[in-house]
C-alpha cells in the first residue's frame, strides 16, 4: 500500500513537470530572408529614396562585360547577380563603369556604393570596407598559345616577366614568389601591373609579358574567345573568398545584400546565372558577412 502511494506521488510529480515544461515557450528560429521589395521601408529604411551605385569595369568576362548585341548594356555573372539582388531588395541601382583598380577606391571615397566585380577578400581591404561573400576563387595563368616558356606553376616563373592587376592578390603572389626565387639563387620575377584585363592581355599578346595571373574563369574565357592567341598555362583552386564590398557603416545596404544573396542562392538563381556564364557552381559559398 505504501509502495503504491509512493509510485502515485512520483507519477503526479512527473506529470506536473511535464506540464511545466510544456508551458515554457519554445524558441522559434528566425524566418529565412525573402524577396519583399514592397517592404523596403520596414526592412531597410536607410535605403528608402536611394539609388545604389554599383562599380564595375565592364571588361572582365564572364563577370562584367558589354553585351555584344547592345554595347551600352553590361552583362555577366556579377552584373546579372546585381540585377537580381536589387530587384529582390526593391531599390533602384545603376552601374558606374571605371578601371577595375579604381573601383574600390571609388567606394571608399563615396563615389560609388558597392564594388561588385570579382573582388577578392583581404584583411587589408576589410579595414575600410565590409563584404558579403558569395563564392571562392580559382586562379589561372594566361600564356601565349603553345605556352612557349613552358610555364607549369609559380615555381617556373623565376626570371620571367609576369603581369597581374594592380593591387590584386595575384600581384602579391608574384612578389612573394619573386622573393622565393631570389632566396633560391634564381633570377627575380619582372612584375608588371595592368589597370584592366584588356591592357593585361595586350602585354601577353605583344610579348611584353610571359604570364598573366588572374581569376580562373576569366582566364578560361579569354582563352576560349581567342583560341589561336592564348591558352591556360595552369590552374590553382584557391581558398580566396570573393564578395561584394561596401564602405563601412552602411549597415542597411550590407544586410539587404546579404539577405538578397541568401535568397538567390537558396532558390537556384545564383546557380542558374553561373551555369549561363560557364562558371562552376561548386565555387559558390554560403552567404556570409565578412568585416
Amino acid at each position: 500500500m505504501a509502495r503504491s502511494r509512493i509510485l502515485f506521488a512520483v507519477a503526479v510529480a512527473l506529470s506536473s513537470s511535464a506540464l511545466m515544461l510544456g508551458a515554457v515557450p519554445t524558441v522559434q528560429a528566425a524566418d529565412p530572408p525573402k524577396c519583399e521589395p514592397d517592404k523596403l521601408a520596414a526592412k531597410y529604411p536607410g535605403l528608402v529614396g536611394k539609388k545604389v551605385i554599383v562599380g564595375q569595369d565592364g571588361e572582365s568576362p564572364p563577370y562584367s562585360f558589354r553585351d555584344p548585341k547592345n554595347f551600352n548594356n553590361i552583362i555577366g555573372a556579377d552584373a546579372d547577380m546585381a540585377r537580381a539582388a536589387f530587384k529582390c531588395i526593391g531599390v533602384p541601382f545603376e552601374f558606374k563603369l571605371g578601371g577595375w583598380s579604381g573601383l574600390l577606391p571609388a567606394v571608399i571615397a563615396g563615389q560609388a556604393d558597392v564594388m561588385w566585380d570579382n573582388l577578392y577578400y583581404t584583411a587589408e581591404r576589410a579595414k575600410q570596407v565590409d563584404y558579403v561573400i558569395y563564392m571562392i576563387a580559382g586562379t589561372g595563368s594566361l600564356v601565349k598559345k603553345g605556352n612557349p616558356k613552358k610555364i607549369t606553376g609559380m615555381e617556373s616563373t623565376c626570371g620571367l616577366t609576369a603581369t597581374a592587376g594592380l593591387g590584386t592578390v595575384e600581384e602579391a603572389a608574384f612578389r612573394d614568389q619573386s622573393e622565393k626565387c631570389k632566396a633560391a639563387g634564381k633570377a627575380a620575377i619582372n612584375i608588371m601591373t595592368y589597370p584592366d584585363i584588356p591592357a593585361g592581355t595586350r602585354l601577353i599578346q605583344n610579348d611584353r609579358a610571359d604570364i598573366l595571373l588572374s581569376d580562373l574563369a576569366m582566364v578560361d574565357q579569354l582563352a576560349a574567345n581567342n583560341p589561336t592567341v592564348f591558352e591556360r598555362g595552369y590552374k590553382v583552386v584557391s581558398d580566396f573568398k570573393i564578395g561584394v564590398a561596401m564602405k563601412k557603416g552602411n549597415e542597411d545596404l550590407l544586410k539587404a545584400l546579404a539577405d538578397a544573396l541568401t535568397v538567390l542562392q537558396a532558390d537556384g538563381t545564383q546557380k542558374k546565372i553561373y551555369e549561363e556564364y560557364k562558371l562552376d557552381p561548386a565555387l559558390m559559398q554560403p552567404i556570409a558577412i565578412q568585416r
